[in-house]
């Protein structure tokens, strides 16, 4: 059984910093690609950022300079620094990775259960 678990969320000044992290468990063999995602109130889910197996990332448009993903390979955990919050990056917030674990063999879709995000303004 594989997990991912969010963690990090909570209430932020405009201008504050966050940092998530999304911890894999369960007997997991390998994590390929790792993704974070956000769902706003009243609007669809959105790719935040990306982090390939080698390490190469990418970022959605609206958090480019200010969000920055990273793996730690060792612990199976990812992280998301964000910082200079805006409003507008009020959301749930979900890890969502392609795991092989040694159930399946396979590469596996996973998502957590989200943390929140919220402006306190």
């Amino acid at each position: 059984q594989v997990q991912l678990v969010e963690s990090g969320g909570g209430l932020v000044q405009p201008g504050g910093s966050l940092r998530l992290s999304c911890e894999a468990s369960g007997s997991i063999l390998s994590i390929s690609n790792i993704r974070w995602y956000r769902q706003a109130p009243g609007k669809e889910r959105e790719l935040v950022a990306r982090i390939f197996s080698v390490g190469t990332t990418y970022y959605g448009d609206s958090v480019k300079g200010r969000f920055t993903i990273s793996r730690d390979n060792a612990q199976n955990t990812v992280y998301l620094q964000m910082v200079s919050l805006k409003p507008e990056d009020t959301a749930v917030y979900y890890c969502n990775a392609d795991i092989r674990s040694s159930m399946s063999r396979s590469l596996s879709n996973y998502w957590g259960q989200g943390t929140r995000v919220t402006d306190s303004s």
